[in-house]
């Protein structure tokens, strides 16, 4: 047992002197991320009311001790995860805050509100999940859970209708989407199913005559999962989620078995849902009208219109004709603080605005790939991977859907647009992410102690006399 000991403590202390830079480099991005959001309030409020703002002490107080809640909890439950993950999550929640806080001070407070209960869950979720594969041993209690949140919605007297979609929950003033969390669950149960039939899914095992071709049977299983879901998303008449859920179904197949054949089974299969969903849906012929014809629906032409006003360098924050509460506001662009708020940043900050946005979000998805290369397991490695392609295609589709490369699905732009539920899932998902980086890096600075152990650097082979 001494002897172990002694093995193991220059590994504990090289974890230290590892962790520490990484913990320096977040806090710095932190630090570094809360003087833009800080100053775009500041420019927001001068546009909007010609003053500097009163709350602009505690405003700051604020944004900077959610911060630094989340970086301790960093330091102590994960210190060697990725430096980049939590400083980009804030600065795009932090830039959507002062959107919501130029369109209306409620929406503002509200989102405030759920900032903090976000944050708290992204606490708790790296003090309960110590190790990844704990999630593996719950993946059929973690199935039940997301049938029973997408059930809910269509439960009289709690489910909820908004536009058009059956997605929400209420109890009293409060209400959400469980259908943010179900898709969580849904990823942990799909990588874990597809890691333990892995060989069969990849490898030909039934023989036909004289070939061998794949075995259908282990897909019969993770199907009747898929389709349940797509059908009670289908009732819930929504097609964001759906296509998000199925789009996350093909890719950790595929990046299970590497087999294409997959993508083009999937290729078929979208192109059968679309065209029955088209039949059996009145709300995807809504959204595939206002994307053929914006001009006759007119909201998507009023983001467009938006967007096109800001040009290059927009209009300056507070300047843009985009909200209804403005009285030279002729032509507000609808649901700005939900749907469009994408537009929003387009008219206010322009090209160079959203570019900013869109590559904030790749690093986010690069930064999500990178934890996925180094997860320590195959079932942590497609947790990472599916968790990425989630908030990758959410923010992919929001974004095509307000420029019209894709018809709008009405799925909220992760950690800007204005929903308490998408927050709170975002920000647990970020948690899982750091959770999976950490175990990664830690077994990378663990082997590479064992190497420099297993053959000093500084010690010269011991040369074979000869005979």
């Amino acid at each position: 047992m001494p002897r172990l000991l002694s093995r193991l403590a220059p590994t504990e202390g090289m974890r230290v002197r590892r962790s520490k830079p990484k913990r320096r480099t977040e806090l710095g991005l932190l630090l570094f991320g809360s003087f833009i959001v800080l100053a775009t309030y500041v420019l927001a409020s001068v546009g909007t009311t010609s003053k500097i703002p009163a709350n602009l002490g505690p405003f700051l107080g604020v944004v900077l001790g959610l911060g630094l809640a989340a970086h301790i909890a960093n330091r102590i439950y994960a210190p060697d995860a990725n430096a980049v993950l939590l400083p980009i999550a804030t600065l795009l929640n932090g830039l959507g805050y002062v959107m919501l806080a130029r369109i209306a001070q409620h929406w503002a407070q509200a989102q405030a509100g759920w900032t903090a209960v976000g944050v708290g869950a992204y606490i708790l979720t790296l003090a309960f999940v110590r190790r990844s594969r704990d999630l593996d041993r719950y993946r059929y209690l973690l199935l039940l859970v997301a049938v029973i949140l997408m059930l809910s919605p269509l439960i009289p007297h709690l489910g909820q209708k908004h536009h058009g979609a059956r997605l929400w929950i209420g109890f009293g003033p409060v209400n959400g989407q469980p259908i943010e969390l179900a898709k969580l669950a849904l990823c942990i149960f799909f990588a874990s199913y597809f890691v333990e039939k892995r060989e069969l899914l990849s490898v030909p095992t039934l023989r036909i005559g004289n070939r061998l071709m794949l075995d259908p049977r282990p897909l019969v299983p993770i199907f009747v999962a898929w389709a349940f879901t797509m059908l009670v998303l289908g009732g819930e008449d929504d097609i964001g989620f759906a296509l998000l859920i199925f789009v996350l179904f093909m890719a950790m197949l595929w990046l299970t078995s590497g087999r294409w054949n997959y993508l083009a089974l999937g290729l078929v299969l979208f192109i059968a849902g679309a065209f029955a969903a088209d039949r059996l849906f009145p709300q995807v012929n809504v959204r595939v009208s206002e994307w053929l014809h914006p001009v006759a629906t007119g909201q998507i032409n009023l983001g467009l219109y938006g967007m096109g006003s800001g040009g290059l360098l927009g209009t300056g924050l507070g300047f843009g004709r985009i909200v209804a509460a403005c009285a030279t506001c002729s032509n507000p662009i609808p649901e700005v603080q939900s749907d469009y708020i994408f537009a929003a940043f387009g008219t206010e900050m322009g090209l160079l605005g959203t570019t900013a946005i869109v590559f904030a979000f790749v690093l986010l998805v690069g930064a999500g790939l990178r934890t996925a290369q180094a997860a320590r397991s195959e079932f942590a490695q497609m947790v990472a991977a599916g968790l990425t392609v989630i908030i990758g295609f959410q923010a992919l589709f929001i974004m095509a859907g307000i420029v019209r490369l894709l018809p709008l699905t009405g799925i909220t732009l992760p950690f800007m647009a204005y929903g308490g539920s998408s927050l709170v899932a975002n920000y647990v998902l970020i948690a899982l992410l750091m959770r999976i980086s950490d175990e990664g890096e830690r077994a990378i600075v663990v082997d590479q102690a064992t190497a420099q152990r297993v053959v000093p650097p500084n010690v010269a082979p011991v040369p074979v006399a000869s005979r």
